[in-house]
């Protein structure tokens, strides 16, 4: 059994409304806003699991690893939690808050694309509270901890944990680089086994850090750039530069989740033992089905079929040296 994953960071669920009534802001009277009131009759809605971590999970279940979850929700966990169970996440270790609900996103769209939105963290919050010394004593010495946009606390203080215990760890701060500042940035990339971002990301880490892009490279051990339709960047220092192209004929849906798919084949990959390139192929099959679906973890394939998806955008070996991991 090779090391178990541990993954951190968001769980949520989006809360997607729409409405067909009309227009919003035909609803607003400009002179009134101080003492605004809407209310909008809705005709659909759809509740979709996500989160980050989440997501992650139930992608690296979906190839047959068994990740650990490390999250923070409320209690109306429990359907959520059923469901990530059946498709193989460890959720034996997530926090349970007594006070708060888990994350919620909740948005309503009109028929010109105009959103009215919330988020509400809710026990996200309580993720500072977990330590992960004693998910470990139960589960055994991770492969790697895998730290996730998540409450910046709780970002933080994994990520020391981390470095003091000496646990490997992947710096993922995504959606947590546009609010946090250089200093909370240079915390949590500092010391990183691996660095995922995409460019805009990756500038983020270098405009907010101060760090040059070879400096960010001094202080992780290799960083995974996605590049969406073009594929993915992987660098490092001692490294030979690796491109990797998408997977071939993608008709593109929805980009939700996406990276968080790609995320999750490249961490089965690397755990089964293959390159780096092998990996940023197999993460790009995978992204391949999130992009071509609605929802984050609505996608289905069979073992032969992502095989057969693999071989024909990266060739015989790349499915021959997959498919034993996939039997």
């Amino acid at each position: 059994m090779p090391a178990p994953l541990l993954i951190a960071g968001s769980v949520a669920t989006d809360h997607l409304m729409t409405f067909t009534g009309g227009k919003f802001a035909d609803s607003i009277v400009a002179d009134k806003l101080d003492k605004i009131s809407l209310s909008f009759l809705v005709d659909d809605l759809e509740i979709r699991r996500g989160g980050v971590a989440a997501n992650i999970a139930y992608g690296l279940g979906k190839l047959g690893l068994a990740p650990i979850l490390v999250a923070a929700v409320g209690e109306d966990f429990a359907d959520y939690r059923s469901w990530l169970v059946r498709h193989g996440v460890n959720c034996d270790h997530v926090h349970v808050s007594e006070t708060r609900h888990t994350a919620r996103f909740v948005c309503t769209t009109d028929p010109t694309m105009a959103q009215i939105a919330s988020f509400y963290p809710g026990a996200m919050s309580e993720a500072r509270q977990i330590e992960i010394e004693p998910i470990v004593k139960a589960v055994g010495e991770p492969s790697y901890v895998l730290i996730g946009a998540d409450d910046p606390e709780g970002m933080l203080r994994h990520t020391d944990e981390c470095r003091q215990r000496g646990y490997r760890f992947i710096a993922d701060p995504s959606q947590q680089l546009a609010f946090g500042d250089g200093d909370l940035i240079r915390k949590l990339v500092d010391g990183a086994a691996i660095l995922f971002s995409n460019e805009y990301e990756a500038d983020l880490i270098t405009s907010k850090t101060g760090w040059s892009a070879d400096e960010v490279l001094d202080r992780v051990g290799y960083q995974v750039t996605t590049l969406g339709a073009d594929g993915v960047r992987i660098t490092g220092n001692g490294i030979e530069t690796i491109t990797v192209p998408a997977c071939q004929g993608v008709k593109a849906v929805e980009p939700t989740g996406v990276g968080d798919a790609f995320r999750s084949a490249f961490l089965a990959a690397i755990t089964w033992g293959l390159s780096l390139e092998r990996a940023a192929q197999v993460g790009c099959t995978l992204a391949a089905y999130v992009v071509e679906t609605v929802g984050t973890q609505e996608y289905h394939f069979t073992n032969q079929s992502f095989l057969t998806r693999l071989e024909g955008s990266y060739g015989d070996d790349a499915a021959a040296e997959v498919r034993p991991f996939l039997a």
